[in-house]
């Protein structure tokens, strides 16, 4: 479960996060806005996917859910973009 927003900011939305710009293969975490309605299932709240597409104003979320690879159409306002670390090989 998320964490209740601060006072001051709840109800409010953040317009970069809303119209950000994502693109395939960007790698990305899901963080519930509880300020607007999701309609992807709790237990996503946290995990890590990568971008596939855009679909009309959502995007199609590629995220492993144990061992199965699931797609998801999730609005950008939920999804905060990472830094994908590599790893190294010896």
């Amino acid at each position: 479960m998320a964490k209740r927003k601060p006072v001051r900011t709840r109800g409010k939305l953040q317009f970069s996060r809303y119209f950000q710009k994502l693109k395939k293969g960007d790698a990305v975490a899901v963080v519930n806005e509880p300020a607007v309605a999701s309609s992807f299932p709790s237990r996503l709240q946290g995990r890590t996917g990568v971008v596939e597409e855009k679909r009309g104003k959502s995007f199609l979320v590629k995220i492993k859910d144990q061992t199965k690879e699931k797609e998801f159409l999730i609005e950008p306002i939920h999804l905060k973009k990472i830094k994908q670390v590599k790893e190294q090989t010896k």
